[in-house]
């Protein structure tokens, strides 16, 4: 099948384009300056703020993966919500047969954060234009050169007491990035998977605490957490600044979100992309490894 992966550099892109050649697809690695791409795949260029480069990028393709955000940006949401519009009238356009996109977790109603609203938008708006739309919605993806996954890691090798905020007590469900691909790949073909919304996960609920805590243990590191009950998000993202690489604007967003429990309630892709996910001592290791190993090249 001749696939097309926006974002394909990203996080979680840089890891699916060889995920989908080795299943012996053809895929269109889509990005803003393809040649400097280095990946697996076909680079092309591409940006969702650009109609006419997407309509060229699309054309001939049978699916689509959707793993654009904009998360470090002030005005995310319009961004987001445009680039969203325009790839689902291109995709629509070049006869695509599915998007397949990976939103967030998080229970709807008022109180979901502008992240997790905006992750919502995208869904429907993706939609808006017939394309049969397959999403994926993950709470903390874990992996070397993820956001989320990053400011963990910095806040254990930083700081050997904590002080922490009321949102290192919700719960979430972690899971590693190499089973987001898995799913991913696996829903493609699946056609009782075309039009539905997954819910994925690895095998534990933790709060960002017993998260830190535990990383730190791996890691033969005393983590102190001391909770502070009244650090507003404004605040917290800058405390996270200081002591992160996380940008503010980023890390407001992501603190914002963390007041949503992020949690599966609904384990049907079991039923789809049947395998044991990894739990998050392994995931977490296996992120150290890679960052190590990426460290010495």
């Amino acid at each position: 099948m001749r696939v097309l992966v926006t974002g394909a550099s990203g996080f979680v892109g840089r890891r699916l384009v060889p995920a989908l050649v080795a299943e012996g697809h053809d895929v269109r690695a889509m990005t803003r300056r393809p040649e400097k791409y280095q990946g697996e795949g076909t680079p092309v260029a591409g940006d969702v703020g650009d109609v006419g480069s997407l309509r060229r990028a699309l054309e001939g393709v049978e699916a689509a993966y959707y793993l654009v955000h904009s998360l470090g940006d002030a005005d995310f949401e319009s961004k987001d919500a445009q680039g969203a519009r325009s790839f689902a009238q291109a995709a629509a356009d070049a006869g695509v047969r599915r998007i397949v996109y990976l939103g967030g977790l998080g229970e709807d109603g008022e109180g979901l954060s502008r992240h997790l609203r905006s992750r919502r938008q995208v869904e429907q708006l993706l939609g808006a234009t017939g394309v049969p739309v397959t999403v994926l919605r993950a709470g903390i993806v874990v992996g070397h050169g993820g956001v989320s996954w990053e400011l963990t890691r910095q806040l254990v090798a930083h700081l050997p007491v904590m002080v922490t905020p009321r949102w290192v007590h919700t719960r979430t469900q972690p899971i590693a990035v190499a089973d987001v691909v898995r799913y991913l790949v696996g829903v493609l073909e699946a056609p009782e998977a075309e039009g539905r919304v997954f819910e994925v996960g690895g095998p534990e609920v933790l709060t960002y605490a017993q998260m830190l805590t535990r990383l730190a243990d791996i890691q033969n590191r005393h983590l102190a957490v001391l909770p502070v009950p009244l650090l507003s998000p404004r605040l917290s993202s800058r405390w996270l600044a200081l002591v992160t690489s996380v940008d503010v604007a980023t890390g407001k967003n992501l603190v914002d979100s963390m007041t949503n429990e992020v949690v599966v309630t609904d384990a049907a892709i079991r039923d789809v992309v049947p395998f044991e996910p990894m739990d998050y001592d392994e995931m977490a290791l296996r992120a150290l490894i890679e960052r190590a190993r990426e460290r010495r090249r």
